[in-house]
């Protein structure tokens, strides 16, 4: 065990082990193989025999007592087409080949255990569509005459390091309404390649009823929203991603699923549960959901088919998995995690471990070096290392606690009263061998009620001040301290970096989805690109420092090194400094106090660049430091630098590998 603290526990984690093992022999005894289990999209919802032509409509209600589908093609006539029920309680009827047509509305209605007739979405349903007259969402029948050509082909191997875009499709463009696909694709592709990232995740794709759940209230799994487009589009999207070799992650939600019984799959069978936990146990306390019962095997196909599906329908490239902490324990994350034995006592559900763990092998098994990333704050030991080791399996997680740390600090302390120890530990704080992925804000931080770093810093004075000729020391602060943070968080905080669409240039305000409080309007839900565009606007300077972050990280291999060696964490003048991948990082976070000839020791003796500095014009700075200077050690294998009020730098030892220039 690699971990000596958790000897203690090895017999959980064994146990853990052994779960998985019998799980997945389960598996291949009920279906094969994990693989085939997983591929049972085939098999329920609506499918075309492709030699017959012949339509299958199959459904798993184990407790009701009868299904009749219903829609376009028999004028919704509840009694015309009933499905007949097999002794595993899976529902089915065969319909002949012109029977149902491409684009036709179709719904099921279900006379549940409780005897109470209900028109439902199909449960396995690849398309869903909304009135937008009565807001009503019906399935519809995706049967187009032509399959979409993809162009690109794409090996997410080739992701070293993942420096990643997050976006909302709909709220992309700058007009006041809901966006598409295919404008995204158009629009915002070529600025997120532009910028350097190598990989975009997209949120809120998976139907859902409310827009302003950003997505995470699902209730058709297998189906892309509507709202932005067809199939088709996310397709198109995805495959121009690819042909700029940029990798796609789906926002995955199966932590839980909207509770809505005219949209999802709560109470389907009117048995109260059957996706969910029965009881409390399947209402989530905080999002006002259903939980999923992770124990139960057509459950588990149903989420690990959802899995291949994105993956091999619509070419994901991988997945970041929303709400695990939810997911892990029965308590949702509402009890402390202050010893290791939170992690393995009775309030975790070792259901959802293995599924979880059954999930990330198949997502190797369908895609290899595909990308799994954990939403979890717990910090459950083990979430980043391979099954075979009682682990989770996952690629990377995401490192929540710097996001809420800098928030804690910008709200609560003055920068004078700012720890260079505490900084240090909060950014480095992550569990030996478990990838990471560092950022400084996502969506979270950036929705109503929050702000985000931008708008934190400089708040109002952002509607007034960001002209290139108008002065403000709120604005030059807040200009300075956004690029400070986000090098920061980049250089220690992980081994991936995430970046939330529009954050990048300090998009100033919040996200406000529409709603009866504002009118239904879309003011607040849309990307000014607009500002950044301006080349009057000082916007552009933040762009401009973040596509050579980017750069700077992805042509140095930063990431993919260890973790950084601390130089110096000195409080005094509140100057940190730490080496990475033999990169040399130097931060001066006071606002008053320039020093000179400030002595630093390196990782090796010689002659010293700097290739990116905060305060370089360029990025808004004020170009106080030549940069071509070159710095040599002394004989004790120092640096002698003049550090400026709240700049940073980052040198390298000239002659080494890569270079790297901040001004071509």
């Amino acid at each position: 065990m690699a971990d000596g603290w958790l000897q203690p526990y090895a017999r959980q984690i064994r146990d853990r082990q052994r779960l998985f093992d019998l799980k997945m022999k389960r598996l291949r005894q009920l279906y094969g193989s994990l693989e085939d289990c997983a591929a049972a999209y085939r098999y329920y919802g609506i499918n075309r025999n492709q030699e017959t032509g012949e339509w299958t409509y199959r459904e798993w209600a184990p407790a009701a007592r009868g299904l009749y589908l219903i829609g376009d093609f028999n004028g919704w006539d509840r009694n015309a087409h009933p499905l007949t029920r097999d002794k595993r309680g899976v529902w089915s009827i065969t319909l002949p080949p012109d029977a149902l047509q491409h684009g036709q509305k179709v719904k099921v209605h279900v006379v549940g255990a409780d005897g109470v007739g209900k028109d439902r979405i199909p449960a396995w349903i690849t398309r869903a569509v909304q009135d937008p007259a009565t807001y009503d969402f019906a399935g519809e029948i995706w049967a187009p005459a032509e399959e979409y050509q993809w162009q690109h082909q794409f090996d997410p191997s080739r992701i070293e390091v993942p420096f990643i875009y997050e976006t909302h499709v709909g709220m992309s463009g700058e007009a006041e309404r809901v966006h598409t696909y295919r404008e995204f694709a158009d629009n915002v592709l070529p600025r997120v390649a532009e910028l350097g990232y190598n990989t975009i995740q997209l949120m809120a794709v998976q139907e859902h009823p409310y827009y302003g759940s950003f997505g995470y209230h699902v209730s058709s799994f297998f189906a892309p929203s509507s709202r932005f487009g067809t199939p088709d589009d996310l397709k198109y999207l995805i495959d121009k991603a690819h042909g700029m070799n940029i990798a796609v992650l789906l926002d995955v939600v199966h932590s839980h699923a909207v509770k809505n019984e005219a949209e999802g799959l709560n109470d389907f069978d009117g048995s109260g549960g059957q996706y969910f936990l029965p009881g409390d146990r399947g209402k989530h306390p905080d999002w006002d959901s259903c939980c999923f019962d992770y124990g139960r095997d057509e459950v588990m196909q149903f989420l690990l088919s959802n899995v291949r599906w994105w993956l091999e329908e619509f070419r994901f490239d991988g997945f970041r998995f929303d709400g695990v902490t939810s997911m892990l324990y029965f308590h949702r994350g509402h009890e402390p995690f202050g010893d290791l034995g939170a992690y393995f006592g009775a309030g975790v559900d070792q259901d959802a471990v293995a599924y979880l763990q059954l999930a990330a092998t198949l997502i190797q098994r369908v895609k290899p070096g595909a990308i799994a990333i954990a939403e979890d704050m717990s910090g459950m030991p083990g979430l980043c290392r391979p099954v075979d080791e009682g682990g989770l399996g996952f690629s990377h997680r995401l490192a929540m606690g710097i996001p809420d740390y800098w928030i804690k600090m910008l709200k609560e302390k003055k920068d004078e009263e700012w720890s260079m120890g505490d900084m240090w530990y909060t950014l480095c704080n992550r569990r030996y061998g478990e990838p990471h992925i560092a950022y400084a804000e996502s969506h979270d931080q950036a929705l109503v009620g929050d702000k985000t770093l931008a708008f934190r810093l400089m708040d109002a004075e952002m509607y007034w001040k960001m002209a290139k000729d108008q002065q403000s020391l709120i604005i030059d602060r807040g200009i300075a301290m956004h690029k400070m943070i986000r090098l920061v968080t980049l250089a220690t905080g992980g081994e991936g970096w995430l970046n939330f669409m529009g954050n990048e240039f300090g998009h100033p305000e919040w996200i406000d989805f529409p709603r009866e409080g504002n009118e239904w309007s879309y003011k607040y839900c849309r990307r000014q690109w607009s500002l950044v565009d301006n080349p009057n606007l000082r916007f552009k300077y933040l762009n401009a420092f973040d596509a050579a972050l980017v750069k700077m990280a992805s042509s140095t291999r930063l990431l993919a090194t260890p973790p950084p060696f601390p130089l110096n964490i000195d409080e005094k003048n509140q100057v940190m400094a730490f080496h990475r991948a033999g990169y040399v990082f130097v931060f001066n976070w006071s606002g008053d106090k320039a020093i000179m000839d400030y002595l630093l020791p390196t990782p090796q003796k010689g002659e010293w660049e700097v290739i990116l500095d905060t305060d370089n014009a360029r990025f808004g700075g004020f170009g106080r430091q030549e940069g071509s200077q070159h710095h040599f050690t002394d004989e004790d294998g120092r640096l002698s630098l003049y550090l400026l009020p709240r700049t940073a730098m980052v040198l390298r030892r000239v002659g080494s590998a890569v270079m790297v220039r901040q001004c071509d």
